[in-house]
């Protein structure tokens, strides 16, 4: 009996030996672990919108220093009728990276099916919506921030702006015009453009805007002259969901006899536009681009350590876990008290008390004229999943023009 006691102490004792240098030596491992990084960008630096990630890929280098290895993929087309994107993954694939951040919306179907074929990588997909239809790929996860939050915001700013000029006499109510200069006609951009206008009418009730869609996310050419098209037609404030500085020029150059002002996406304009500039938003990436990394490294799963609103395998956010950000306010042209307002504007977002797409409006979707709705009912942006879905063009406030002249 005492012999048989004798021998599981040992083998007791043995195994808690085992378990503690186990134990020691994972956290060895993960200490020690060099985790390699892929980056998948549709431009590079000259590109706001990569630029935008680009600041991400930066802030993981510097948090987690030697602990990471990164690779990036500049200027992939999203063309779906070319294989860059497959070229791109399957380089990131034979370099053994361990995780893959792709950023272009239309990378999305093929890095799924990567994701299939590769289940001992994951893979990000920034903007996507793909995560949770069909088949759940458990290495396959999609993110992106609640940026109708900062359009909103930016709207206010434009109302402001607006309000006080139509105080000074500048301006009468019914000249109260912006202008929006848009890539597609996808719910992103709808979604983008009608929160923009109403955070301008939360001021100026009586506001209208115009918006032309240039069917191209980086064509400054294009993008500069439809924006001087919108002064043309009376539009004081320009705004974009575009990546290039085509909008920020028009307006400082325009030989317009009325001043316009400018408000931009990713990137702040001051620098070429330091007379109309006013302000701008952004998603910031880092959260959870660091999040994720951070996941991996500590052995955990993403959506364990993301902050945010988890929904299976995707994770958005916005003003509350520091997923949008707002650019400079350009302090010199912006109406008295804007700061004031954002900060007031940002903390209502941050408790969840501003409900945006709520009002007198109905709208139509572009795609199918019978799909109707009325904002009378508060549509609730991002309830099912972090990219956008609201994609109706409000009735009677704001008008599509119909430009097609490349």
């Amino acid at each position: 009996m005492k012999m048989r006691k004798y021998v599981v102490s040992v083998l007791t004792a043995a195994i808690v030996i085992l378990i503690c240098l186990g134990v020691r030596y994972r956290m060895q491992t993960d200490d020690t672990k060099v985790l390699k990084i892929g980056f998948i960008y549709n431009g590079d630096y000259s590109n706001a919108y990569s630029a935008n990630f680009m600041k991400a890929q930066q802030d993981i280098e510097e948090k987690f220093g030697d602990r990471v290895e990164t690779v990036s993929k500049y200027n992939v087309t999203d063309s779906l009728d070319r294989n860059d994107i497959q070229s791109a993954l399957d380089d990131l694939v034979t370099q053994n990276c361990d995780l893959i951040f792709a950023t272009s919306y239309s990378y999305q179907d093929c890095v799924k099916k990567y994701a299939t074929k590769y289940p001992d990588i994951q893979f990000c997909m920034a903007t996507g919506d793909n995560t949770n239809t069909g088949k759940i790929i458990p290495n396959y996860h999609t993110f992106m921030g609640r940026i109708y939050e900062g359009r909103y915001t930016c709207g206010v700013v434009a109302g402001m702006k607006l309000k006080e000029l139509i105080d000074k006499g500048e301006l009468t109510e019914d000249e109260a015009l912006l202008g929006y200069v848009g890539a597609f006609p996808y719910a992103e951009v709808i979604s983008g453009y009608t929160a923009y206008y109403l955070g301008a009418a939360s001021v100026v009730p009586g506001v209208k805007m115009k918006v032309c869609y240039t069917n191209s996310w980086s064509d400054y050419t294009l993008e500069k002259k439809y924006a001087k098209r919108l002064i043309e037609e009376g539009c004081i404030i320009i705004s974009q969901h575009s990546d290039t500085a085509g909008v920020a020029t028009a307006c400082e150059k325009t030989d317009s006899s009325v001043n316009v002002f400018a408000i931009s996406y990713n990137k702040g304009m001051s620098d070429v536009a330091p007379t109309t500039y006013l302000t701008g938003c952004r998603i910031n990436w880092s959260p959870y681009m660091c999040s994720a990394v951070d996941a991996m490294l500590r052995g955990k799963e993403i959506e364990a350590v993301v902050s945010g609103s988890v929904q299976g395998k995707d994770v958005g956010a916005g003003f509350d876990h520091d997923w949008v950000s707002m650019l400079e306010i350009n302090e010199l042209i912006a109406a008295p008290g804007t700061k004031e307002k954002v900060e007031r504007t940002i903390k209502q977002f941050k408790k969840h008390e501003l409900h945006v797409f709520k009002g007198s409006y109905k709208g139509v979707n572009p795609d199918n004229p019978l799909d109707t709705i009325d904002l009378a009912e508060e549509y609730v942006e991002n309830a099912n999943q972090s990219a956008p879905t609201f994609r109706y063009v409000l009735e009677d406030v704001i008008e599509i023009m119909q430009w097609d002249d490349k």
